[in-house]
């Protein structure tokens, strides 16, 4: 049987919420490579609210900054 989850916040607000919580465990951590991995997350979380937004509403045009 299939679990099914009920999502209380949308898909946009978890991944901004995702982002919010690497961004700070990212500002803990003294500069290096496991910081910089944080803080990709962080921006690869923030993009996809950006695509998610522009996938949400038709005929927009793309996001400017949609190229990773």
């Amino acid at each position: 049987m299939r679990r099914r989850v009920k999502h209380t916040k949308s898909f946009r607000e978890r991944l901004l919420d995702e982002a919010a919580r690497y961004r700070e465990a990212a500002e803990r951590l003294e500069p290096g490579t496991e910081r910089e991995l944080l803080m990709r997350r962080v921006y690869q979380a923030e993009k996809a609210a950006q695509i998610s937004d522009w996938l949400a509403k038709p005929n927009a045009p793309p996001p400017r900054s949609a190229v990773f």
